[in-house]
């Protein structure tokens, strides 16, 4: 059955593409679930629409990041933590610790856009990478000083 995607859909095609699937796949998956429509003349005319609003709706996003990223170049977050001997931690720096800073200098950013494979548990400068678009990756630094 011949179908256009109107979401990507993994190992079938990306977004507004004609590709060709079982019969079975198409009726009982894609379609119920609104991700593919039948192959006609109709339909194809209204995805090619839809793929070019939700191109430019993209291209937009993509200039917002880029902007924002512009502005949020030179952040620097210091936390002051608890510090037992030998400089150890009382504790962490969390995505959500840097969130909250963020948005106390007026910057909203949701914690899962904060690319942090792990709490930071040291002293020191720390580079953190915000995700603000598919495209666009900012570095931020983050500073955690012992509480005085």
């Amino acid at each position: 059955m011949e179908i256009i995607l109107r979401e990507d859909v993994e190992k079938v095609g990306s977004r507004g593409s004609v590709v060709k699937v079982a019969d079975g796949y198409a009726r009982n998956y894609l379609l119920p679930k609104r991700l593919a429509v039948p192959a006609t003349e109709a339909n194809k005319k209204i995805v090619a629409q839809e793929r070019e609003a939700y191109l430019r709706r993209e291209a937009k996003a993509k200039d917002d990041a880029a902007q924002l990223g512009q502005m949020m170049e030179n952040v620097v977050l210091t936390f002051h933590q608890k510090v037992g001997e030998n400089n150890q931690l009382f504790g962490s720096v969390t995505a959500k610790d840097i969130a909250d800073a963020l948005e106390a200098q007026k910057y909203h950013i949701e914690r899962r856009k904060i690319e942090l494979d792990a709490p930071i548990r040291t002293l020191g400068e720390h580079q953190v990478n915000l995700r603000l678009h598919r495209d666009v990756t900012i570095p931020i630094k983050v500073v955690v000083e012992p509480e005085a």
